[in-house]
C-alpha cells in the first residue's frame, strides 16, 4: 500500500528543503509553452487520474492537444511542494492541465480520455498508489463543461455495469469564479516519461471499457458545441489499455492517419 509511493518519492525528491522553483516553459515533446498565455483558439481543463506522469502522456498524445503540464490542485496548501503533496496533508491531487486546439479537439474528447485512461471507480488511489493525492478528479472551467462531464460520467457508470464513479467535480478559479487553483509541479515532473533517465512507471488502471458515443449521452442543448472531433475509429485503435503509456511512443498521435 505504501511502498510504491515511497519509491516514487525517494527517486525524485531532489533537494531536501523547500519548494524547487519551476523555470521550464517549453513542453519537452510538443515544444509549446505550457505556462501560457495560451492562444485564443484553445480551451482547457484540469484532470487527475492518479500518478500524473502517465496521465500527462496520455493527454499530450491526443491529436489536437496544444500543451499539457503537471501540477497540484484541489487542496488547501498554497504552492505546495511534491513532498507536501505526497504526505497527504496538503489535500491536493496530482493533476494535469490540458490545453487543446478547439478546431482539432473537443472537451468531450478529453473527458472520454480522462474516464478511459484510469479506473475512475477507485477511491483515493490508483492501482497500488494509495492516498488522497491519487484521487480521481475533474476540475472544470465553465458550467457547460460541468454539465458535459456529469453526462459522460453517468453514461460511463452504465457502461461499467453500474459501478459508482468517484470523480471529484469542482470548478477552477478564474475570472472571479470557482475555488480550485492549479500549481505547477517542479520541473523534473514535467513530461516526466519523456525526460532523460525517467523511471518507467504508471499506476493507472484503464478498465478496457469504451464510453458510448457522445450522441448517446450529450445534453441536447450542448450537442452542437460539444460534438467530438475524434471518431469511433480513433478510439477503436487508440483507446487506453493497462500500461499503454509505457509502451507507446512519446510523439503525438497523428489523426486522421491519411
Amino acid at each position: 500500500m505504501f511502498s510504491s509511493r515511497i519509491v516514487k518519492f525517494i527517486s525524485h525528491m531532489g533537494n531536501s528543503g523547500g519548494r524547487m522553483s519551476s523555470t521550464m516553459t517549453e513542453h519537452r515533446v510538443l515544444k509549446t509553452n505550457f505556462k501560457g498565455p495560451f492562444p485564443d483558439n484553445t480551451d482547457k481543463v484540469v484532470v487527475a487520474t492518479g500518478c500524473f506522469w502517465g496521465s500527462e502522456k496520455a493527454m499530450w498524445r491526443m491529436p489536437g492537444m496544444y500543451t499539457t503540464a503537471v501540477g497540484y490542485a484541489g487542496g488547501k496548501t498554497l504552492d505546495p511542494t511534491y513532498q507536501e503533496v505526497c504526505s497527504g496533508r496538503s489535500g491536493h491531487t496530482e493533476a494535469v492541465l490540458c490545453v487543446w486546439d478547439k478546431e482539432k479537439l473537443n472537451f468531450s474528447d478529453v473527458v472520454r480520455m480522462y474516464l478511459q485512461c484510469h479506473n475512475p471507480t477507485q477511491v483515493n488511489g490508483q492501482g497500488n498508489d494509495h492516498g488522497t493525492q491519487y484521487r480521481t478528479a475533474l476540475y472544470y472551467y465553465t458550467a457547460e463543461q460541468k454539465k458535459v462531464a456529469e453526462a459522460a460520467i453517468a453514461s460511463y457508470e452504465k457502461s461499467l455495469g453500474g459501478r459508482k464513479i468517484a470523480t471529484e467535480l469542482r470548478q477552477m478559479k478564474e475570472d472571479g469564479e470557482g475555488e480550485v487553483i492549479f500549481y505547477y509541479a517542479e520541473d523534473y515532473h514535467q513530461q516526466y516519461l519523456a525526460s532523460p533517465g525517467a523511471r518507467n512507471y504508471c499506476s493507472a488502471q484503464p478498465q478496457g471499457v469504451q464510453l458510448d458515443p457522445a450522441t448517446e449521452w450529450l445534453p441536447n442543448d450542448l450537442e452542437e458545441a460539444f460534438m467530438p472531433k475524434l471518431n469511433e475509429a480513433f478510439w477503436n485503435k487508440y483507446a487506453p489499455s493497462p500500461h499503454c503509456v509505457l509502451r507507446d511512443p512519446h510523439e503525438q498521435i497523428k489523426w486522421p492517419e491519411n
